[in-house]
């Protein structure tokens, strides 16, 4: 155009001009990629895969499909000295959500990050000092809760059942882990008011198992009770076979250890817990804050027992004990 030239309807050019400069920027808009949002999933210790198939189960329920609207970053600690490394990488990679379970896994979490939301599956979180309480949990740590001890109050009540005049009870638990240290102050007097003595037996190290099995018979211990531990889970045919080796009656915090031919089971579903963890993880991304979500407690628990693993020690599960059990196997 000649810079001479007169511009008959100026109105219409800016118009026209606008409408240009709307379609480009309209353009370069549609080209920008959606940004997907990247979940990190801290597993600590080897369990079995049936928990972060539920937690990816949950997600699917809920309309997301992984590579396509949403990452999910796993990783996978094999010890306690490893959990920070872990958390560091998920803090590196700048997730939206983080999801873990057990204390260590979900203290290691709050330890590597103030600022992310942390979706965890805890034993006695208020306890612990993960959050201030379960309606406030305040911070940035939210998610599920399983009362320890009124947990494993509950499989002495079952053991005392199981084991008509049983009077001494040798527990299985790890010190280093933050939520047995509490518990442990107040199940000895639990189990008094059941008319129970406890035998506390320490394990740090998979290597102490069978001296601490064979302290528990040494000292007659009627019956071994087995805290829901990441050490235990990882190592639970260890711990199956010596309990069967020294005919010590067990109780066991997961299913699991009946699969691998334990006596008995009772406790909070991890699986479900993790898959519920999506529906937190989901209105996180949605916009909710992590202080707008109350910690809630276990709703699903489960109880299994193995006759066939009864019948190797001698014992006669009664029939009041099994008809609680959603699944026996025989």
């Amino acid at each position: 155009m000649n810079p001479k030239t007169k511009i008959k309807n100026p109105k219409l050019c800016i118009l026209i001009l606008g409408a240009m400069l709307f379609a480009l920027c309209s353009v370069a808009h549609a080209q920008q990629p959606k940004k997907i949002p990247r979940i990190g999933f801290l597993q600590p210790g080897v369990f079995p895969p049936a928990y972060r198939e539920e937690f990816r189960k949950g997600l699917r329920q809920l309309g997301y499909v992984e590579g396509e609207n949403i990452l999910v970053e796993y990783r996978l600690a094999k010890g306690l000295k490893e959990l920070s490394t872990r958390v560091a990488e998920l803090v590196g990679l700048n997730v939206d959500v983080m999801v873990t379970w057990t204390t260590p896994g979900t203290l290691a979490a709050k330890h590597g990050t103030k600022t992310i939301p942390i979706v965890a599956v805890s034993g006695d979180p208020v306890e612990t000092g993960l959050v201030a309480s379960l309606a406030r949990p305040g911070g940035n740590v939210t998610g599920f809760a399983i009362l320890t001890t009124d947990l494993e109050t509950k499989k002495l009540e079952l053991l005392r059942e199981a084991i008509p005049g049983i009077s001494r009870i040798g527990v299985l638990w790890n010190p280093d882990n933050p939520v047995w240290a509490s518990a442990w102050k107040e199940l000895p007097s639990a189990a008094q008011s059941l008319g129970l003595k406890l035998q506390s037996l320490e394990v740090r190290d998979p290597g102490a198992f069978e001296q601490v099995l064979a302290s528990a018979t040494s000292q007659h211990a009627g019956a071994l009770l087995v805290v829901q531990e990441r050490l235990f889970v990882t190592h639970r045919q260890r711990i199956v076979e010596l309990a069967a080796r020294k005919r010590l009656p067990a109780i066991y915090g997961e299913t699991h250890f009946v699969d691998a031919g334990g006596l008995m089971s009772y406790g909070a579903s991890v699986p479900d817990m993790l898959r519920r963890s999506a529906v937190y993880v989901d209105k996180i991304l949605k916009g909710t804050k992590v202080t707008e979500l109350p910690v809630e407690q276990a709703m699903k628990f489960e109880m299994t027992v193995n006759l066939k693993a009864a019948k190797q020690i001698g014992l006669m599960i009664p029939p009041n004990v099994l008809a609680r059990a959603d699944k026996v196997i025989k």
